[in-house]
């Protein structure tokens, strides 16, 4: 399998700045008063914000356990260290390489082959599909039950339920499918066999793809297989699913405390008011719209729904911010760090290896 590691372009440079520039002009246009946003930031709580930057570490770690949990089921075997690097190893390549958290997933999957093999490439891609089919019907969850909280109360915003009820059919609609493409061998089999015959007549028969083709519909044959086993393992799912909702609610309480933070009144219209914004916002993030670190819409949704719900402008951005230096910029460090220290230690483990073979 190709290398992951990613290259550092002028892309990756420019458009997070252009990013920050369009959340700056959206700022100015709804006439936000910057420098009271500044004078909330200087009065925030540090304890309290030190502790919605540590709840990013907790979300990290259930999220990496609940797919360990997954992977251990079929014989993968991963030490919670290495699961717990290797997400955010993948959080690195998500942040610079923004495909709906795809090319997370595919990093994880290069690292686990890289070091076990190919011949578990199709366990690894099941126990991947498995741990997106949770998180997605959880954050699917979580915009039902905001959007019924909020419904309680009187003046919900006609824009915000429309919306709701679209993403909700969207992700239906993608849950489905998704779920028919790890039931329906053949139809997995036959997408497969179709873009391999595209791409050999794209390339007029020069590239021999037989053993290429051969090794991907092993490949495929092992994940219809280790669903089967999810399937028939219900305690299995069960655990990983609690294990996801676990981070879930840390990436949540994320907002909660950074509101707690700035000493703004909290109450249960609070919380889902974070859920219905939080879920809309990560189905947003989910659109490849290729800007790195994916800076500028995300900001602006954020902003727009909490003011949209009742919090005010300048406190809506203010939020917005905090919340984004911890899950953006925060995140981006420290996976920076365990990339390269992980990347490193190939190179020197490669290195040992071929010395010995020399010797």
């Amino acid at each position: 399998m190709a290398s992951t590691k990613p290259k550092i372009t002028r892309k990756t440079v420019v458009l997070p700045l252009i990013g920050i520039a369009a959340f700056l002009v959206y700022l100015y246009l709804f006439q936000v008063d910057l420098p009271e946003i500044i004078a909330t930031i200087q009065t925030v709580d540090t304890l309290t914000y030190l502790a919605a930057a540590l709840l990013i570490f907790v979300d990290t770690f259930f999220y990496a356990m609940a797919w360990r949990t997954l992977l251990n089921h079929l014989s993968v075997k991963l030490p919670i260290l290495k699961a717990y690097l290797y997400i955010w190893y993948g959080t690195f390549i998500d942040l610079i390489i923004p495909a709906e958290s795809i090319s997370g997933e595919i990093s994880r999957a290069y690292l686990i082959t890289r070091e076990k093999g190919n011949h578990v490439s199709g366990k690894v891609v099941a126990s991947l599909v498995a741990h997106r089919l949770i998180s997605t019907s959880i954050g699917l969850t979580t915009l039902i039950v905001g959007v019924c909280l909020l419904l309680t109360y009187s003046g919900f915003n006609d824009l915000i339920f429309n919306l709701s009820i679209f993403l909700i059919c969207a992700t239906l609609f993608f849950l489905i499918l998704l779920l028919l493409l790890c039931t329906k061998r053949n139809w997995t089999l036959g997408i497969i066999e179709r873009l391999l015959n595209f791409f050999e007549r794209l390339t007029r028969g020069k590239w021999n793809l037989m053993k290429f083709k051969e090794d991907v519909t092993k490949a495929a044959e092992m994940f219809h297989e280790s669903m089967q086993e999810f399937r028939h393992t219900p305690k299995i799912v069960f655990f990983a699913t609690f294990l996801s909702s676990v981070s879930w609610f840390s990436y949540l309480a994320i907002s909660y405390t950074v509101f707690m933070a700035m000493h703004f009144p909290t109450s249960f219209h609070l919380w889902s008011t974070i859920l219905v914004t939080q879920a809309i916002v990560n189905t947003i993030k989910s659109i490849p719209v290729g800007i790195p670190f994916e800076v500028g819409l995300p900001e602006i949704t954020m902003t727009t729904i909490y003011t949209i719900l009742g919090i005010p402008m300048n406190v809506s951005a203010t939020s917005t911010i905090l919340n984004r230096l911890l899950t953006v910029w925060l995140r981006f460090f420290v996976s920076f760090a365990v990339q390269q220290w992980i990347e490193i230690k190939a190179v020197k483990t490669s290195l040992k290896v071929a010395s010995i073979e020399k010797a």
